[in-house]
């Protein structure tokens, strides 16, 4: 029998998000276990199943910590894996500008937008950039974030960009939260580039990817490959280099204007293309044939007036893995809240409740390429998960604008608690 130092028992619903092979539906995928507990032990799940199973299979002599969740929902920590954690400065004036009916590319064309952010964040020490970061995990980890992905892109020069990603690489370390750091240099062009985009392109392929790669302060390349940013063309320079120096691929791809970006994320093997509201039918089919995830936004389209989102039912439809993310950032999408992502999801792009678990769970995982230590309740794997004070796992969609989390464990220690 298996020793145990933490017991979670007596919860109404445990998600495990391992439901076998059989399992098609959404709901199906969910792999609930009604009644149950799971064990931990030295920071990974032991065991889960029925609580009247729990003592054939672990060894409770040694009486370790309790926790009673009765009543309670069990889920997998959720995984944010699109964010721009740090940067200085707010853009609230922009989002005014945006009520009296501003465009996004407006503002930026004047000089708002990435730029502003850009300038803000240059001129801050490392030191102020850590406790912006340090709070916004300290808001995500009481939402139920127990792993993140953060891109750089304000810095938009080879000191600046190295200097967010060890920023990055220092809140990993400090805080509960774990940091996925991924290499943005391609954001936006630098005012100092004005009419100078290829000796830029060069600067990131040249200088800043080698940089970054040889300081090992990036797991993935991104890409802002957008009308008027970087074309197709440009993007698969950017990202093949980034491959060639060890850097996964992700994009961001037909946010604003069908550019073929769907099509260039499965050409290159991204582990996800993000945004996506304007994919053509041609580049979700390959996003499925090639297994790579569709990362949805749904807060941006909401916080810019879009008038549209994401076709996420046609994804699914095609079999696309769709995940779902924040995109928390100063200028398009100022919340770190998945709970609420996930109410936009659902009744935004119809998705289900179950499939926008799924979304912030093992899809969000699989984008990140980490389904195999996060993103379920099995044994062997992380111990990150979140009990919520619900009665239904629907109840995380369907009752918006409430902090459902009782308590957010995380490596097997209870690091946040309502």
């Amino acid at each position: 029998m298996k020793p145990a130092d933490l017991i979670i028992e007596n919860a109404a619903q445990i998600l495990t998000l391992s439901p076998g092979e059989n399992a098609l539906k959404a709901e199906e995928k969910l792999g609930i276990v009604t009644n149950g507990s799971i064990a931990i032990a030295k920071g990974r799940i032991v065991w889960v199943g029925p609580d009247h199973q729990i003592s054939q299979q672990i060894d409770l002599s040694g009486n370790p910590p309790r926790i009673d969740a009765s009543g309670k929902i069990v889920l997998p920590g959720l995984i944010d894996s699109h964010t721009h954690l740090v940067f200085a400065g707010t853009r609230e004036k922009e989002f005014e500008l945006r009520l009296q009916g501003a465009t996004y590319q407006e503002i930026a064309a004047k000089g708002g937008g990435i730029k502003s952010t850009v300038q803000k964040t240059r001129q801050a020490s490392k030191e102020e950039l850590f406790q912006v970061g340090k709070k916004h995990l300290d808001q995500m980890l009481s939402l139920g974030t127990t792993t993140v992905e953060a891109k750089s892109g304000y810095g938009l020069s080879t000191k600046d960009e190295i200097k967010m990603l060890e920023v990055l690489r220092d809140l990993d370390r400090a805080h509960f939260v774990d940091v996925v750091p991924t290499f943005l240099g391609a954001h936006e062009i630098p005012p100092e580039y004005a009419g100078k985009k290829d000796d830029y392109v060069r600067l990131v392929i040249e200088e800043m990817i080698p940089a970054v790669a040889e300081k090992k302060l990036a797991v993935f390349c991104d890409v802002f490959c957008e009308q008027g940013v970087f074309s197709p063309g440009e993007s698969r320079r950017i990202l093949e280099a980034g491959k060639r120096c060890g850097l996964e691929a992700k994009i961001h791809a037909d946010e604003l204007t069908s550019l073929g970006g769907a099509e260039l994320a499965a050409e290159l093997g991204a582990a996800s293309a993000d945004h996506l509201l304007f994919a053509s039918d041609k580049g979700i089919e390959s996003l499925a044939d090639k297994g790579v995830v569709a990362t949805l936004l749904p807060g941006t389209a909401f916080f810019l007036f879009l008038g549209r989102y994401a076709p996420a039912r046609k994804m699914i439809e095609k079999g696309v893995t769709v995940a779902l993310a924040s995109d928390f950032n100063p200028g398009s999408c100022m919340t770190p809240s998945l709970p609420l992502i996930t109410t936009m999801a659902c009744t935004q792009m119809r998705m289900t409740p179950a499939e926008a678990i799924l979304g912030i769970t093992l899809h969000a995982a699989k984008a990140l390429k980490k389904e195999g230590e996060i993103g379920s309740l099995e044994a062997g794997k992380q111990a990150d998960l979140v009990i919520l004070d619900i009665p239904d796992y629907r109840h995380l969609s369907y009752y918006f604008g409430v902090n459902h989390m009782w308590k957010v464990i995380k490596k097997g220690i209870v690091s946040w608690e309502g």
